[in-house]
């Protein structure tokens, strides 16, 4: 059983660093540029997506950023100077195209998290940062991940947020003591 774990472990974490080796640096740093020029920020996804946006939203949160969760009741109004920030990991779900569509109209910018570059969301996007892993609209045919779903996808997310946020904090000159000042004390 441990043997098993332990290689099943070592294929998921070379999957995980290839595909985050992968990710295209111009993209990151005008990612970093939007991020750090925003003044609010609005992230969305859905399912297993949506909770790794929830935990960029924290982080962001955590370093000061005026960051807040789409469909929370304490989310701001978005206007000019604002950034939407969604994942379409297959390229396209309803809900996130709507929203951006809601967010161009009102000015805001819009980032896409996407492992797919031709979506209809991404091509729409102001900037779309692609994270090319399997999602689960990609695995029926012919799975290339020993993770189930599209649970490479959101792996590759959790780890480029929290290196992500680590850029981000170098660049805004933030301290882990004032990042930790940011977390609640209500646990």
């Amino acid at each position: 059983m441990a043997t098993a774990m332990s290689d099943m472990n070592r294929r998921a974490l070379a999957e995980l660093g290839a595909v985050i080796d992968r990710i295209d640096g111009s993209r990151v740093e005008a990612l970093l540029g939007e991020l750090s020029r925003a003044r609010r920020i609005a992230l969305y996804g859905v399912g297993r997506e949506g909770l790794m946006m929830k935990a960029l939203a924290m982080r962001l949160f955590h370093m000061g950023l005026d960051a807040h969760v789409v469909g929370d009741m304490t989310t701001p109004p978005l206007g000019n100077g604002d950034l939407l920030v969604v994942s379409a990991g297959p390229g396209r779900f309803s809900t996130v195209e709507a929203l951006a569509g809601v967010a161009r109209g009102a000015g805001v910018r819009v980032l896409c998290f996407s492992a797919q570059p031709d979506g209809a969301v991404p091509r729409s996007a102001d900037l779309a940062v692609i994270l090319p892993a399997q999602t689960m609209a990609s695995d029926t045919s012919a799975p290339t991940s020993i993770l189930p779903m599209g649970s490479l996808y959101e792996g590759v997310m959790y780890l480029f947020f929290e290196y992500l946020v680590l850029m981000l904090r170098d660049r805004l000159d933030i301290t882990a003591e004032k990042m930790r000042a940011n977390h609640t004390n209500l646990e």
